[in-house]
């Protein structure tokens, strides 16, 4: 898909905006300068502005194609700004078919995925945060991401980032005015108001990282590794958290030689579950290519279960296991299964550096508590109503923006240094300008309303 900057598209789009095959109802959505001529000739008429009406689709031959409802659209109070027809027909697709290409016939063209929210936004209709949250919508896997996703369409998440960049604009006008105009004797280097403001900023992007940090792993899922030796029980616990046998479990170690990935919802977290073969010296090529790749699962995941034989008491989590991840590895929960063989009561343990959760995953003792201990991980425990969607690229830009605010305060704590605070604050409001939209490359553009479905 080709944008450039902020171009007012002139051209006429159409495509099928509803899923193939049959159904009672299918709609072909038109959007441009030529949705009028366009109604004139497959209607007879220009339909009254948003008001439904049944009439018959005329082909080329004024032989009739199809009978339906029209609804038509005047720019600019429509999706996308332009005018906008939708023909509602029935749902078989020759028909449907036969409608889009007296469209295409009549000037239009097919529309790219996603070009009918691009539209929109180019025409100032949606912002960035609202045109992904479109397709959030649909993609939704759950009444937990569906409602977080309209938050996001509603604006509650723009709006969030638009008040810290309102507040960010002030400050940075006072600092560069300081900067600017050394005459007008502006100390803002001993001024409370700034180091409140800064401190402020400060405290809103965090709790706006929080939150979306959450809308995150709702969008994107969160991607849970079962790993540890062999024989401890990984595929049981896997086939026990899918509820399904998905892997073959035997009492012979080294069983899973490959990467075995689930894809289960767990009260509306989506969770990747990846099961890999048990960590150990091996001889055997298979086997090692088998290890190989669950080193490459474990290094990518942002959730470690470490599962070992409680009844083994030899065996314990490897301090080789915490080096190669380094301290910036995922975060590792030590998963002490098979506690029936010992007679143990199921028990979550947490301090401040480990949790350890004993279970039994093939009588499937304790494994609620281990449910729960991912939610709470995944911060979905405080999901509740303000709570958004986001995506890998929002969280970006919020965690570097927060880093160049605290830069620029250490920079005028530090160093007195009010022409480096104001440079830090204005690569801020860039990175929080690219959330929205406001400052956006084209590929990035391109990229994001690709994954659309045609239609939208």
């Amino acid at each position: 898909m080709t944008i450039i900057g902020n171009k007012r598209t002139t051209d006429t789009i159409a495509a099928i905006a509803t899923p193939l095959g049959k159904g009672g109802v299918a709609i072909v959505r038109i959007s441009g300068p030529l949705a009028t001529d366009i109604a004139k000739k497959i209607l007879g008429k220009i339909p009254q502005a948003r008001m439904s009406d049944y009439l018959p689709f005329y082909g080329q031959d004024n032989e009739v194609i199809d009978s339906g409802i029209a609804i038509y659209f005047p720019a600019p109070n429509s999706f996308t700004g332009e005018h906008i027809l939708e023909l509602q027909g029935h749902g078989g697709p020759v028909v449907i078919d036969m409608l889009l290409a007296r469209v295409i016939a009549l000037g239009a063209r097919l529309a790219k995925p996603g070009e009918f929210s691009l539209r929109a936004y180019l025409n100032d209709k949606i912002d960035l945060v609202q045109a992904e949250a479109i397709a959030d919508l649909i993609d939704s896997s759950s009444t937990q991401a569906a409602r977080m996703a309209t938050r996001s369409l509603q604006g509650d998440f723009s709006n969030r980032i638009q008040n810290t960049v309102d507040k960010l604009i002030k400050l940075r006008m006072y600092v560069e005015a300081a900067i600017d105009f050394p005459e007008e004797e502006i100390d803002f280097l001993s001024d409370s108001r700034v180091k409140d403001q800064l401190n402020e900023l400060i405290t809103e992007l965090q709790q706006t990282l929080e939150s979306a940090r959450v809308g995150c792993v709702i969008q994107e899922g969160l991607k849970v590794v079962i790993a540890g030796p062999p024989n401890a029980g990984k595929s049981t616990l896997l086939n026990r958290l899918s509820g399904r046998e998905s892997a073959i479990v035997t009492d012979i170690p080294g069983t899973t030689r490959d990467i075995i990935r689930e894809f289960i919802n767990v009260d509306g977290i989506p969770l990747h579950i990846i099961d890999t073969a048990g960590l150990r010296e091996s001889a055997d090529r298979v086997e090692q290519e088998g290890i190989r790749r669950a080193w490459h699962e474990i290094e990518q995941a942002d959730l470690i279960l470490y599962i070992l034989d409680a009844n083994d008491t030899q065996k314990d989590l490897d301090n080789s296991f915490i080096k190669r991840l380094g301290d910036a590895g995922p975060q590792i929960t030590m998963v002490y299964n098979k506690i029936d063989l010992i007679q143990k009561t199921p028990l979550l343990e947490k301090s401040d550096t480990l949790t350890k959760v004993y279970i039994s995953a093939q009588k499937g003792l304790g494994m609620e508590a281990l449910r729960t201990h991912i939610k709470h991980y995944a911060g979905i425990q405080n999901a509740g109503e303000g709570q958004f969607m986001a995506r890998r690229r929002h969280v970006d830009a919020l965690e570097k923006s927060l880093s160049y605010i605290r830069t620029g305060q250490n920079q005028l704590q530090k160093f007195a240094a009010g022409e480096l605070l104001a440079e830090e604050l204005r690569q801020a409001q860039h990175l929080l300008g690219e959330i929205t939209g406001e400052f956006t490359s084209n590929d990035l553009l391109g990229k994001i309303f690709s994954s659309f479905c045609i239609g939208k």
